[in-house]
């Protein structure tokens, strides 16, 4: 079973993205800024993280960045996920290193689709 992240902060999508994975038979990990996500992708080492762009603390740009930058880190899919849908905040994520941008709102089939086609690229 897969473990993932998911860092946003807010807690009713949170929720309810959370429900679906576990539904979908993934172990989720969930963080409410971006600091205690980036504290428990550290400790957790999940298999892949969803983060939302814009949060307090810490935004996912910089989460996705730091973990990137780490040898230890560099290697976990990451899925920046954000009602930011400009051209520049796609390019923005590719050059930190993000695995894949998901505009919200999102499809969950589309989610989980690329969850899925990202975890077993990792492998």
């Amino acid at each position: 079973m897969a473990k993932l992240l998911i860092i946003d902060d807010e807690i009713q999508l949170l929720d309810m993205v959370k429900m679906r994975l576990e539904a979908n038979g993934y172990e989720v990990i969930t963080a409410n800024d971006g600091q205690e996500g980036l504290e428990k992708a550290k400790s957790e080492k999940p298999d892949l993280i969803m983060c939302d762009v814009m949060m307090p603390k810490m935004d996912g740009y910089k989460v996705c960045g730091l973990l990137k930058k780490d040898a230890r880190y560099s290697k976990i899919p990451f899925i920046l996920f954000t009602a930011r849908a400009q051209k520049e905040d796609f390019e923005l994520g590719q050059e930190i290193g993000a695995d894949a941008y998901v505009t919200k709102p999102f499809e969950p089939p589309v989610l989980l689709a690329k969850i899925d086609e990202l975890l077993k690229k990792s492998k």
